[in-house]
């Protein structure tokens, strides 16, 4: 599985740089730049909320899950789920 940051492309749309997203939202320039560039392993929720809420969006317009492309035969943990 592997879960997508779809910022950029949110802020694209709406034409509004990283610096205006940490101004209206108080998230440190580098965070946004870490979730603009898929780089962060990891993701405040509140700041999703704060993300969302600036951005006037839902969860789903930011945040995707993409099944992966290998097969699950690869990986011996999930043998035998499903």
């Amino acid at each position: 599985m592997a879960i997508r940051i779809l910022l950029s492309r949110k802020l694209g749309e709406l034409r509004w740089t990283q610096a205006d997203l940490a101004r209206k939202t108080g998230i440190r320039p580098t965070t946004i730049n870490e979730m603009y560039h898929e780089l962060c392993e990891r993701v405040n929720l509140d700041y999703l909320d704060l993300i969302c809420e600036a951005l006037g969006c839902d969860l789903s317009e930011i945040l995707v899950r993409e099944p992966n492309t290998f097969s699950t035969e690869l990986n011996p943990s999930t043998k035998g789920r499903r």
